[in-house]
């Protein structure tokens, strides 16, 4: 058996075993729940992004900064990760499968149809994307952070949006294009301060903003 023939069979099977839950999107509290995890959406995790980084410009402080700059960066790698993905693998989201009795999943055709780019959770990656950022540079905010990105995976198996492999792949997707941003920052830290005059170091600048000549 080819492996087309291997990966569609373990969709078909996966289908079947996720229908009873998805099945819950009906009752009222899990489709409350699931509106809510659309605050995981491109619009807000980049409003989100946008508002930490300028506050940190605003008040003058780079922590703050750093961290809007790295979830602004990790979001963004994540969306570019997972659209390639969802051109490349058309795959019937599970409620869309539930209503017409038939689920597909194969080569992708790029089609604007969302009812056949199930795989991956574009909302998945970016909360694991932005919730990584923010544990990286802001420790203290980790469970808190983590723990949002959770819940929005979770909730989109209720709410009949994705398939558990579409969860974990697009978590996956999110925890790399945060270690990347996050190796991108570093290094244009880097090249940043070994662009700096000799002699020049923090504790100097430091020292000039706070005695100006």
């Amino acid at each position: 058996m080819g492996k087309a023939k291997v990966a569609k069979k373990a969709a078909s099977t996966e289908h079947r075993l996720v229908g009873d839950v998805a099945a819950l999107r009906r009752i009222k509290p899990v489709a409350l729940l699931g509106s809510a995890s659309e605050v995981a959406d491109q619009p807000p995790m980049v409003a989100l992004s946008l508002v930490t980084l300028g506050s940190g410009l605003v008040m003058r402080r780079p922590a703050v900064a750093r961290t809007g700059l790295r979830m602004l960066l990790a979001h963004a790698l994540a969306t570019g990760g997972k659209t390639l993905l969802k051109r490349s693998i058309d795959r019937t989201r599970p409620q869309r499968a539930l209503r017409d009795g038939k689920h597909h999943a194969g080569a992708g055709k790029g089609g604007g149809d969302t009812d056949f780019n199930s795989f991956p959770s574009g909302h998945t990656a970016g909360a694991v994307a932005v919730a990584q950022a923010v544990a990286a540079t802001q420790p203290q905010l980790a469970v808190s952070a983590r723990g949002g990105a959770l819940a929005v995976a979770a909730l989109q198996l209720p709410r009949g949006a994705h398939y558990p492999s579409d969860v974990l792949v697009g978590a996956v997707i999110g925890y790399v294009a945060d270690q990347a941003a996050g190796a991108l920052i570093d290094a244009a830290g880097q090249t940043l301060r070994r662009a700096r005059p000799a002699g020049t170091t923090d504790e100097v600048l430091a020292e000039a903003e706070a005695h100006p000549s």
